[in-house]
């Protein structure tokens, strides 16, 4: 038992300091025994470890103080996971080491929206044609798969995804099959969470609720003490399917006025006049003085805040983070749904109540390597949880 005791301890502590350098890119030995709360010899033979299992190197730093060098502990970066999101009309594919560095990300664009059995074949061509890349400079732990869409946690299947018109589609099945890599699946609201909580604006913050809108439509996750609520089977947070407007139009899960539809992209590219949604964020900020786009953007943030307030009294976060447009439509009129918070929500906009410190709202931090870090945060996440592990596992494949 106390041999048992030990190992857990010992497993616990190393993936403690993973995770650290994992999610800071560069951390001293004292800054990790002040973070863990660990003695110095025990964080030096922990990172000892980890260098050894080429999960992380030590260099001097640049800036050197006083009397001996200060060693910075960063990620070793050849160890890396694939990370695949699927869209209505594109299907991206990367490469993205420890500490969420995108070392590549194709993006293969569709001329209709793709089959399941289609995703998988252009996955595979994909890596393909990165296999000798990947053996001779890459250690691949797995692969990470972001879908928009109801994501069943146990398996991986995708139990409905609208926009891309699948049902009970085992994806995660196939690319197993086709690429020999273990697979992790998730909704890509969940997996731009766990991206933003990491690296992105949500760095350091325990409670949050990360709302996201793309070309497959809107959807939510949230992160409650550090963990990411996922419910039974990995639905939890589908606030896109929330009611925001009672006499909205029909919605493709069937209800109607759901946020997905009222706040939807193709109604913004539709009447501002785009072609797609490729430019959409620069003519926001162009036409930002015109009356009409005024409206159409104030009442698209209107709908928001409907599902952010109910958001916020359900969840309690710290912080709102908006990706995708729906981060684009919050910059051009940046009091609006904070005010809207303000006036309806139990936990206010800004300074709370009471001496809280109310609830912050910021737009997603990473761009257009979003979802990609948050697939990748998929399949990394074993290796952090379990860095011993992986010199077990790969042993076990040879």
């Amino acid at each position: 038992m106390a041999e048992s005791t030990g190992s857990e301890l010992r497993r616990t502590n190393l993936s403690a300091v993973l995770t650290l350098v994992h999610s800071r890119g560069a951390v001293t030995r004292a800054e990790l025994t002040r973070e863990t709360g660990l003695n110095r010899s025990t964080v030096g033979a922990l990172v000892g470890e980890l260098v050894g299992l080429r999960l992380v190197r030590e260099s001097e730093a640049a800036a050197r103080h006083v009397g001996r060098p200060t060693l910075v502990i960063e990620p070793e970066r050849r160890t890396v996971a694939l990370a695949v999101h699927p869209a209505p009309d594109a299907v991206t594919i990367g490469l993205v080491g420890l500490g969420g560095h995108v070392i590549k990300r194709i993006r293969y664009r569709t001329t209709q929206v793709p089959r399941a059995d289609e995703v998988v074949n252009i996955v595979t061509a994909v890596v393909a044609g990165m296999r000798s890349e990947l053996d001779a400079s890459y250690s691949t732990v797995g692969v990470g798969l972001a879908v928009p869409g109801l994501v069943r946690s146990r398996d991986g299947v995708v139990d409905a995804a609208p926009h891309l018109g699948w049902l009970a589609e085992p994806l995660a099945e196939r690319l197993e099959q086709a690429l020999g890599l273990p697979v992790f699946a998730a909704g890509d609201a969940s997996a731009g969470a766990l991206a933003e909580s990491a690296f992105g604006a949500a760095r350091g913050v325990r409670n949050l609720v990360f709302l996201t809108g793309g070309a497959g439509g809107v959807s939510a996750a949230v992160i409650g003490d550090g963990t990411l609520l996922t419910g039974a089977d990995g639905y939890a947070g589908a606030l896109g399917h929330i009611l925001v407007n009672s006499d909205g139009a029909l919605c493709r899960c069937g209800g109607h006025g759901c946020l997905d539809t009222e706040v939807s992209l193709e109604g913004l590219v539709d009447e501002l006049g785009l072609v797609d949604g490729s430019a959409l964020e620069a003519a926001l900020h162009a036409r930002g003085d015109d009356p009409e786009v005024r409206e159409l953007v104030h009442r698209r943030l209107d709908h928001l805040a409907v599902a952010a307030r109910t958001a916020v009294n359900l969840f309690d976060p710290e912080l709102v983070v908006l990706g995708g447009y729906l981060g684009a439509l919050h910059e051009c009129a940046p009091d609006r749904l904070p005010a809207a918070l303000s006036r309806s929500a139990l936990r206010r906009a800004g300074a709370g109540a009471a001496g809280g410190t109310g609830v912050r709202i910021a737009r997603a931090g990473l761009g257009d390597d979003l979802l990609v870090i948050g697939a990748a945060q998929l399949a990394l996440s074993r290796v952090l949880r379990d860095p011993a592990g992986l010199a077990v596992r790969s042993v076990s494949a040879v």
